[in-house]
């Protein structure tokens, strides 16, 4: 009897309601399919014949298998080199950025803090303005900076932007919980590392994956500022094998037909294996902040 009458008094969900849920569901999926299909065609381009890629019978999967474009770029010596580059530039460069937003965001974010609306427009003034490349050049080069790895770790460090999410999401936080803290006799340093960073490990996992991946396809910063090939990133080596693989099929251009076709092939197998060779760790290291990403985000953009 109970069960019953409950079933008699839910709610029956419209019929209008059912077809607007499956309309967007549908165009959900659709538009799910648009961005992960470009992809899908690289990974499996990456392993089909580049003719059969160019004449578009490539289209759901890889059709004349071959390794062929990740054999000859593994072959590179300098490749290992640049992922060894890569990793270290990207942790110590996404740590660097932290340190210096995430405890500015806190002071911003702090009602108690004396000209914090001056700072946070002095901070989003260079959003609108900046120095340009040469004068940065010339304080890089004055600092001594050219030519050695921290140039690639600090150069581009904090971003206004960043700043300025992370500062609304702290701004979240109830600051009846630290002035409750401060009473207790709790310091700044205390409450920034036993309060705050525990409560805002949404938004740190947002600014690692934000700083992180900007770091990781940096290759500008290492093009003007380093000249030693021991300091290159990945990005500068991928860019190289390319521009190598395409100066190889140009040169081969005064050849026989059949080496033509040969380099021309191999040069357009091997972009699609930089792009690869350059979007994997970035794609595996995603999963483990994807469930910060959201809530990190919509916090830090919809309050105050």
């Amino acid at each position: 009897m109970y069960h019953s009458a409950r079933a008699k008094t839910r709610v029956q969900e419209p019929f209008g309601d059912k077809v607007f849920n499956a309309i967007n569901l549908l165009i959900m999926v659709l538009m799910l399919l648009i961005i992960l299909y470009p992809l899908y065609f690289i990974v499996i381009a990456s392993f089909s014949d580049p003719n059969l890629v160019n004449s578009g019978q490539v289209l759901f999967w890889p059709r004349g298998y071959t390794i062929e474009g990740y054999t000859r770029m593994l072959n590179h010596d300098d490749l290992w080199r640049g992922y060894r580059n890569s990793l270290i530039y990207t942790a110590g460069g996404t740590l660097f950025s932290l340190v210096v937003t995430i405890p500015a965001a806190f002071t911003l974010a702090n009602r108690h803090t004396r000209g914090k609306r001056l700072f946070t427009f002095i901070f989003t003034f260079t959003m609108m303005f900046s120095g340009g490349m040469i004068p940065t050049y010339l304080v890089v080069k004055q600092l001594d900076l050219i030519n050695t790895p921290w140039i690639l770790m600090i150069n581009g460090g904090f971003t206004a932007y960043n700043l300025v999410v992370s500062r609304t999401f702290m701004q979240t936080i109830p600051q009846e919980l630290l002035e409750a803290a401060e009473i207790d006799g709790t310091s700044v340093w205390q409450c920034f590392f036993q309060i705050v960073l525990p409560l805002s490990k949404a938004i740190i996992a947002v600014m690692a994956l934000f700083y992180g991946v900007a770091r990781w396809n940096d290759y500008f910063s290492a093009l003007i500022y380093t000249s030693d090939q021991e300091l290159v990133p990945l990005q500068m080596v991928l860019r190289r094998i390319l521009l190598q693989s395409e100066s190889v099929a140009s040169s081969a251009s005064g050849s026989d037909p059949e080496t033509m076709a040969m380099m021309a092939r191999i040069s357009e197998l091997m972009k699609y294996c930089v792009i690869i060779a350059a979007s994997v760790p970035a794609m595996l290291v995603y999963p483990f902040v994807q469930k910060h990403f959201v809530k990190g985000v919509m916090l830090g953009s919809l309050k105050g």
